[in-house]
C-alpha cells in the first residue's frame, strides 16, 4: 500500500498541471520584490544639469563636452562661422561606478570667464553622485532621488587685477563647491522630468558678487524614437537684488538664466547629444552664477556631449 501511495504522489508532482498549480501557490504566498524604474534618463548628464542616473559598478564612463561660440549677436554671425571658430568651454572627464548606486568622477575644464563677475578658468574637479531612492514600477515609490556634489579648484595663474575673483590670496580662494538634490520621475516611456534644487559656494568672488547662491533647476526628456529623444534643462539662480542692481547699474551687466535644448542619440555604448544653450560654461559652479548670454540677442551656442562606457570588471575583458 505504501508503494502505491508513493507512486501516486510521484506522478502528481511530476504532472505539468499540478506542478504549475503548486508553483503558483507558492508565488502567491511570497511578496513580489519591487522593481525599480529603469532609464529615466539615458545619461548622467541632461545638457547643463545632472540627471538621476549613475553608471554600473566597475564601469568607467569617458565624457567629452564642448561649447562653441555665439551663433548670433556681436560675437557671432558669419565672421566666426556662427560660433564654430571659437570654443567657450571644453570638458574631458571620467566617472567610475563604485556600485550600481554610487559613482565618483574626475575631470578638467577650460572654464568660461565673462570678464566681469568672474575671471576664473582652468578648472580641475572631483564629483560624486549617490542614488538614495529609486522610483518603482508599481508607483509605491513615485520618484527617484539622488544627491550630487563636486569640488572644483582653479589652477590658473593668479591675476593681479583689483577686485577680480582670480586675484587669489590663498589656495582656498581657488575653491568652489556644488551640492544638489536631483528629484526625477518617469511618467511614461516617453516622458521624464527632473527638479534640481542646488547650492553653489564660491570661496572668493569679485566685488559685490555673492559667495553663496541657491538655484532651482528643471530638466525634461521626451522620447521621439527608440534611439532619439528631445532633452532640455533650465536653471533659476536666486541672486540678491543688491548684487544684481550693482552689476546692472555700475557695470551695465546682465545675468541670465541658463537654458539648454538638445537632441539625444543613443547608439549602443555611446550616448551623443547635440544641444543649444546660452551658457558658455559647463560646470554648475560657473554657469549658475555667471551666465551672461541672452537667447534673445542670439548669444547662444551649439554644444555637444559624447560619452563612452567601458567595463572594468574582470569578465568585461
Amino acid at each position: 500500500m505504501k508503494q502505491i501511495i508513493i507512486l501516486l504522489l510521484t506522478y502528481l508532482l511530476a504532472s505539468p498541471v499540478f506542478g504549475q498549480d503548486l508553483a503558483q501557490l507558492f508565488n502567491d504566498s511570497t511578496p513580489k520584490q519591487l522593481q525599480p524604474v529603469m532609464g529615466t534618463f539615458k545619461s548622467p548628464q541632461i545638457i547643463n544639469g545632472q540627471s538621476n542616473e549613475t553608471i554600473h559598478k566597475n564601469d568607467l564612463l569617458f565624457v567629452v563636452m564642448h561649447r562653441f561660440g555665439d551663433i548670433g549677436g556681436e560675437l557671432g554671425g558669419f565672421q566666426t562661422f556662427y560660433g564654430l571658430d571659437n570654443s567657450s568651454d571644453i570638458l574631458i572627464g571620467f566617472d567610475y561606478g563604485i556600485s550600481d548606486l554610487w559613482s565618483i568622477g574626475i575631470g578638467r575644464t577650460k572654464g568660461a570667464p565673462n570678464g566681469v563677475n568672474t575671471n576664473q578658468k582652468e578648472f580641475v574637479y572631483l564629483n560624486s553622485k549617490l542614488r538614495l531612492i529609486r522610483q518603482s514600477t508599481d508607483n509605491r515609490t513615485p520618484i527617484s532621488l539622488s544627491l550630487y556634489g563636486n569640488t572644483v579648484v582653479s589652477v590658473m595663474q593668479k591675476s593681479e587685477a583689483a577686485n577680480s575673483d582670480a586675484s587669489f590670496q590663498s589656495f582656498g580662494d581657488r575653491m568652489s563647491y556644488l551640492a544638489q538634490v536631483i528629484v526625477t520621475r518617469k511618467f511614461s516611456n516617453g516622458l521624464s522630468l527632473a527638479i534640481l534644487p542646488s547650492y553653489v559656494r564660491r570661496n572668493y568672488v569679485s566685488h559685490m558678487d555673492v559667495n553663496n547662491l541657491l538655484a532651482l533647476g528643471f530638466g525634461a526628456r521626451v522620447k521621439l524614437s527608440p534611439s532619439m529623444a528631445l532633452i532640455a534643462d533650465y536653471f533659476i539662480p536666486f541672486r540678491s537684488s543688491e548684487s544684481t542692481d550693482y552689476f546692472l547699474e555700475q557695470k551695465g551687466f546682465h545675468f541670465y538664466h541658463p537654458l539648454g535644448i538638445g537632441l539625444e542619440i543613443e547608439t549602443g555604448g555611446h550616448v551623443f547629444n547635440a544641444s543649444f544653450t546660452n551658457s558658455t560654461a559647463i560646470l554648475e559652479n560657473q554657469f549658475i552664477p555667471s551666465t551672461s548670454s541672452s537667447w534673445n540677442k542670439g548669444e547662444f551656442r551649439w554644444g555637444f556631449t559624447i560619452t563612452r562606457t567601458f567595463s572594468l570588471a574582470r569578465d568585461g575583458f
